[in-house]
């Protein structure tokens, strides 16, 4: 079997080569006399004669022959296990992509069916049917596209829009929206669910904390290499050291972890995520990305 040890195979080639080059010398010697009209005689023939040239022939020949079998034998295998290596990375890959793609904030869930609920309880039926229905759409959305799969952002903006509508039930005019979008950035290719997260960690730090609320504005705009986006609050921002923070921990969600371990995922060092507090106040979420095209 191919299983078994290196130095088991080469002693079982070394010995087979060995025992099938002395059965076949003697027949290549008797062979080799019969141009010159001789009979090569197997019965008196001493063991010289039988197996002269064994080692300088035969066996070396066999032993070459074995040796370039066990390099094509073990390139092979090497090429079978390389791929179920590849396989397997691309099956984790997408594993861990998956696990990141479905961790959906709890708390969204919550305080959209709670607000549903308070709807219903104040008998505004056609608002709670308006908002169940943005609901349903938007966890259908989230959850039957591949974290692999890419799409226009415009119709991410159209699934943010759907976010966004939910949130206002709850925060009504306290949330305002602006949005700033290239048309050629509308066409640019991004993962899905990208923009939920970074919304959801504003409207958590920027805006649900202020009495008055105040405006998220949405920006995307096409480089000359690549594809910028850019989600701002008029929020506190971050004190210095958040700011200095690399590994953004002030967010005690799974929303920028999500977002900063897909984008490394995808598209490696190829990407980047920056927190920018804004000159008087706010903070720019800013995410550049490789611009490829539907």
């Amino acid at each position: 079997a191919w299983d078994r040890g290196f130095v088991v195979r080469f002693l079982v080639t070394w010995f087979g080569s060995l025992a099938a080059a002395a059965a076949w010398q003697p027949f290549r010697n008797a062979i080799a006399l019969l141009p010159f009209g001789e009979f090569f005689d197997f019965r008196n023939a001493s063991a010289r004669d039988l197996f002269d040239g064994m080692f300088s022939s035969s066996f070396t020949t066999l032993l070459v022959w074995s040796a370039l079998y066990f390099i094509i034998k073990y390139y092979q295998l090497f090429q079978v296990e390389k791929e179920k290596s590849l396989r397997s990375e691309a099956l984790a890959h997408e594993a861990q992509l998956l696990m990141l793609r479905y961790q959906l904030n709890p708390h969204f869930l919550f305080n959209t069916l709670n607000a549903i609920s308070t709807l219903v309880l104040s008998r505004a039926t056609e608002q709670a049917n308006e908002m169940l229905t943005k609901l349903s759409k938007f966890l259908r959305y989230s959850l039957d596209h591949s974290p692999l799969d890419r799409v226009s952002l415009a119709h991410e903006l159209e699934t943010s829009q759907l976010y966004l509508d939910i949130e206002k039930v709850r925060f009504g005019e306290r949330l305002k929206l602006e949005f700033e979008i290239d048309q050629k950035a509308e066409k640019a290719l991004v993962p899905t669910m990208l923009l939920q997260p970074i919304i959801e960690n504003s409207i958590k730090h920027g805006i649900s904390k202020a009495e008055q609320g105040g405006t998220i504005r949405i920006q995307a705009h096409k480089l000359e290499d690549g594809l910028e986006i850019k989600v701002t609050d008029d929020g506190p921002g971050l004190t210095a050291s958040q700011i200095n923070d690399t590994e953004f921990s002030f967010s005690s969600g799974v929303g920028v972890s999500n977002i900063r371990n897909r984008l490394s995922e995808i598209y490696g060092e190829k990407h980047q995520l920056e927190f920018v507090n804004e000159a008087t106040h706010g903070l720019t979420v800013k995410v550049c990305i490789p611009y490829d095209r539907e």
